[in-house]
């Protein structure tokens, strides 16, 4: 189980075949690598399905390659536009995900790849961003003139960056790292960081043009792939508020309202995870949640309500249909904008 949806198995994939499953997407959310938080967000689930859907059958439409077969209504696999509420089940390809051995305070990816041969989920992220908004990790890795900007220091608003910027960080570790190019090639195993970079803009140009339809702006995301006799093929959930960065009338519409909400209202907890995750690189430690002595506070119902309008009223407007029982997105923005 991860920490916003559970993963059913159906037909176990091997060395040289796919399998095939599903994935059950929950009201839960999670931030700063936490795992479950206290609360749930009502119509989360179905709102990440669903925006995960329409996003995969565009894809297909724009011949990239993905792992999605489908959805699951009433018993049966069916295309977004056959079903009549929102779903909650997506039925995907399933590759093989080998463990990732840690010893000595390091990960041991040669016996991933080892196990894994040549039917395998990629352990990468692939991230791309089209601006460098309030909390991005990119302003405390680089200068402006690093990305190609003539300023020295980072603005304190969103910052349009010329052209998009890919970067490769860890999928299995317990702390994601962002890794240059070698040592990503290293960790890619026989799938090529070109192709995987070439298909990370592919992805990103899409959705830019459907959320600038929507008038939405896309700030960045990322992908994860897998790997299949010489074939890459995007997997896991591409595009939603959970995996993307989405902005409305220069508010986040994504659960960077929630993150912005903790290190506002509850700043201990979100220091004692930075301290946690600090020591634990530092004592070579795999479990950084062990070394924290706070946990978050749960949200206000309001706040809940909140999110959960800004989720459903999101998709409904970035799918062009009436998914869910909504008010309009700007109302829906506006509630969430002095969180």
């Amino acid at each position: 189980m991860t920490s916003v949806k559970e993963f059913r198995v159906e037909a176990e994939p091997t060395a040289t075949e796919p399998g095939r499953g599903r994935f059950v997407f929950t009201d839960q959310y999670s931030v700063f690598d936490w795992g479950e938080m206290p609360d749930h967000v009502p119509g989360k689930g179905a709102s990440l399905c669903t925006m995960g859907a329409f996003n995969f059958e565009l894809l297909d439409l724009n011949h990239i390659p993905t792992h999605y077969l489908g959805v699951r209504a009433d018993g049966e696999v069916k295309d977004l536009g056959e079903c009549e509420s929102p779903p909650t089940e997506m039925v995907i390809e399933l590759t093989q995900v080998p463990d990732l051995p840690y010893e000595d305070g390091a990960y041991d990816y040669d016996a991933y790849h080892a196990e894994a041969g040549e039917n395998y989920l990629i352990p990468l992220e692939i991230v791309f961003r089209n601006t460098v908004p309030v909390g991005s990790s990119l302003r405390s890795r680089g200068t402006p003139r690093d990305y190609g900007l003539d300023a020295d220091v980072w603005p304190d608003g969103v910052v349009d960056l010329p052209k998009p910027v890919v970067e490769f960080s860890t999928k299995y570790e317990e702390q994601d790292r962002y890794l240059d190019r070698p040592e990503a090639e290293s960790i890619a195993g026989s799938a090529e960081l070109d192709r995987l970079e070439e298909l990370a803009l592919g992805v990103n140009h899409i959705l830019n043009e459907r959320a600038e339809r929507a008038g939405f702006a896309h700030e960045d995301g990322k992908i994860e792939c897998l790997y299949h006799d010489g074939t890459i093929k995007v997997a896991d959930v591409v595009g939603t508020f959970d995996e993307n960065r989405f902005s409305y009338d220069g508010q986040e519409v994504s659960k960077e309202v929630v993150r912005q909400y903790y290190k506002k209202t509850d700043p201990e907890w979100v220091a004692a995870v930075a301290d946690a995750k600090e020591r634990a690189r530092e004592e070579g430690i795999a479990d950084w949640r062990s070394l924290c002595e706070e946990s978050p506070d749960p949200l206000p119902a309001a706040v809940v309500t909140g999110v959960s309008e800004l989720y459903a009223a999101g998709t409904n407007v970035y799918t062009g249909s009436e998914w869910f029982d909504a008010p309009p997105v700007a109302d829906a923005v506006d509630r969430v904008r002095n969180l």
